[in-house]
């Protein structure tokens, strides 16, 4: 059989690369987090601050400053798709790699607030990034995997 399964693409447990993209997908989420936030909080000439990014008092849809706050994080599951597309590249992996993003965003919340969410509104928008990232960032995987294969045969004819 020669190790042939008849898999399009050989797929190996490989605990480095995959702790290397969780670091990789993290760090841009919280890096575009942190942009949109600091644009944002110039732009309003408010504070700069993590509370933005952890607290669950800054997600609310009480005032302007609220809806700012869920629409910078709507935006960033938007770019936790690209990072999904760009760093995973596997369709069937987005939603693991999306769950995994937010389950430690959670965390980080959970340690910066000392006690665990239980705002409606946090977790309504943690669900609604989740869905987000995962669907496109399939979406995105999705397009390239099925993009047509060049079968050109001038680099391989042999002289018959």
């Amino acid at each position: 059989m020669n190790g042939i399964s008849g898999q399009f693409r050989k797929t190996t447990w490989d605990p480095f690369l995959i702790i290397c993209q969780i670091i990789a997908v993290q760090t841009i989420m919280y890096f575009f987090l942190g942009i949109w936030i600091w644009m944002t909080a110039t732009l309003m000439g408010s504070t700069r601050s993590l509370d933005y990014a952890f607290q669950y008092k800054e997600i609310h849809v009480r005032d302007f400053g609220g809806h700012l706050v869920i629409t910078i994080f709507i935006i960033n599951a938007l770019i936790g798709a690209l990072a999904l597309w760009r760093i995973v590249q596997r369709t069937k992996q987005c939603m693991d790699f999306a769950c995994t993003a937010h389950l430690i965003h959670l965390i980080c919340c959970w340690l910066y607030n000392g006690t665990f969410p239980t705002t409606f509104s946090w977790w309504c928008l943690n669900i609604v990034c989740v869905i987000i990232m995962c669907v496109c960032g399939e979406f995105l995987c999705m397009r390239t995997e099925l993009q047509a294969i060049p079968l050109s045969m001038n680099s391989q004819r042999t002289a018959l």
